[in-house]
């Protein structure tokens, strides 16, 4: 009894990681075997937890400098993130093994929900950056900090527990 289950546990297969292209998971955008949307993805996320930086400076302190300096990194946090989606969503959409992945997908949502926030916040502050910070912007940069480290969790998953975008050819 006991070797017919384990006949039958042996010849389940998992139909996608049984997919041929599952296991091609290289990046297609590099350079010299760096994926871009790695290199990419470190100016956004400083730029966003900079953005909170300067917020709570400008609450604590009342300077101006601090207010402008906001307005910068949410606005470069946000053109920043949108040269990493754009190199991210090349690979999700070119490598199998990637796109085959539903932690991908998972990824990529947050990742746009993410840069429709910094993009909002940057928006908000362009009509009036000190005014802007008091609440709704300090609360919006809090918001970005959280959002910007559950996507960044997602991605070091698919990185580390996957080796997705990674080369295998040791080079």
């Amino acid at each position: 009894m006991a070797d017919k289950d384990t006949t039958s546990e042996a010849q389940l297969v998992d139909p996608i990681s049984a997919n041929p292209h599952f296991h091609r998971s290289e990046s297609k955008i590099a350079i010299a075997g760096h994926p871009i949307h790695a290199m990419l993805v470190a100016f956004p996320i400083a730029m966003s937890v900079c953005t909170l930086g300067a917020d709570i400076f400008y609450w604590w302190t009342g300077d101006a400098f601090w207010a402008r300096a906001a307005l910068w990194a949410i606005g470069m946090a946000f053109l920043m993130g949108v040269l990493a989606g754009i190199s991210g969503t090349v690979e999700l959409l070119l490598v199998p093994g990637i796109r085959a992945r539903s932690a991908s997908w998972t990824h990529f949502i947050i990742a746009v929900m993410l840069l429709s926030l910094l993009g909002a916040n940057w928006g908000y502050r362009l009509g009036g950056y000190e005014q802007a910070v008091l609440p709704l912007g300090i609360l919006m940069s809090l918001l970005g900090v959280g959002f910007t480290g559950f996507t960044g969790w997602h991605g070091g998953k698919l990185v580390f527990d996957y080796q997705l975008g990674t080369s295998s050819s040791g080079k």
